[in-house]
């Protein structure tokens, strides 16, 4: 059971539901900005015989198929813990992350295989009109700004899939870019911009591609939280009064939330409910304070006679419920 913030400061976190909301918000937004775009790029680049903003009406497409992507796995991560998955479904955004780094890897190699094909034969690409390079302005300028909104709301609600996500808007961004660069290139007789600029935009969003998918990968086989955090929950569990010490802290990322092992060190003289109300109030304080959905805790004597009998935890109704002893 997820414990809410008792305050809606700054460092407070939210919830599943406040998440998966503004997930799906942001998400919806992104669908109907790349639906204008997709339609209008590939309209224009045909009217106009401009083959570089036809493909760049594609990669926008390719964003549509990113952004349903993450309405299903937001969809599943957000559902409640069942028998298959006892943990619950969070790990979900993490597959999404995968496969968003995926297509962020092939919309690069794509464009560094037409950026190769175009630098071998040059003097093939025909006059465009110069509407091309107004659309593809405006393009940019909206792809830009929408990859700012979702930035912004993934950092917010800490969410690495829709940080993902608009990294993938930025791509297309610069997937405008090199469009622009190239249009504005080949109506100034210099056929050579565009495919020079898309070889090294593909190459960086290549690069971010990989670094996603394997980012995706390492989490997904159980890797740890950075050392920063487990220091931070370490802290929490000293912090509670009747623990006298911690260790053995374990964690591994469960989509942006962790699971939490830990050994914690009580009175030897203590009652084994003592014991059990000091490792209850341990837990409701770190699902409080930190993006945690669950701490396993193993409570260990602590040898100390002359301060075994120090003041226990109040414990909340229901609360002893809620760790196993």
């Amino acid at each position: 059971m997820l414990i809410t913030p008792e305050d809606d400061s700054e460092d407070s976190l939210h919830t599943p539901e406040e998440r998966a909301a503004a997930a799906a918000r942001s998400t919806w937004v992104s669908v109907a900005v790349n639906l204008v775009l997709t339609t209008v790029q590939i309209v224009v680049g045909i009217l106009s015989k401009s083959q570089g903003l036809v493909a760049d009406g594609i990669h926008s497409l390719s964003d549509l198929v990113a952004d349903f992507v993450v309405l299903l796995a937001n969809h599943h991560a957000k559902k409640d813990a069942d028998a298959d998955h006892p943990y619950g479904h969070q790990r979900f955004e993490t597959a999404a992350s995968l496969a968003l780094g995926l297509l962020l890897l092939g919309v690069g190699l794509g464009m560094l295989w037409a950026a190769l094909t175009k630098l071998e034969n040059p003097h093939e690409l025909p006059q465009v009109h110069v509407v091309a390079l107004w659309v593809a302005g405006a393009a940019l300028l909206g792809k830009e700004l929408l990859f700012r909104y979702m930035l912004a709301v993934a950092k917010r609600v800490k969410s690495s899939m829709l940080v993902a996500n608009a990294w993938h808007a930025r791509s297309d961004a610069a997937s405008s870019l090199v469009v622009g660069i190239g249009i504005a290139g080949n109506l100034a007789g210099y056929p050579l911009l565009d495919p020079i600029a898309a070889l090294i935009v593909g190459l960086m969003v290549a690069r971010m591609g990989w670094n996603f998918s394997w980012d995706a990968l390492h989490d997904l086989m159980d890797r740890a939280a950075d050392e920063q955090e487990v220091q931070a929950i370490r802290q929490t569990l000293l912090e509670t009064p009747g623990v006298r010490g911690v260790h053995d802290v374990r964690t591994r990322k469960m989509g942006d939330m962790m699971l939490v092992d830990a050994h914690l060190e009580v009175g030897a003289s203590l009652s084994v409910e003592a014991g059990h109300d000091i490792a209850v109030e341990a837990r409701r304080r770190v699902l409080q304070r930190h993006r945690v959905l669950n701490l396993m805790s193993h409570i260990d004597p602590w040898s100390r006679p002359d301060l075994d009998h120090a003041p226990l935890p109040r414990i909340a109704e229901g609360g002893r419920d809620q760790v196993p002893g």
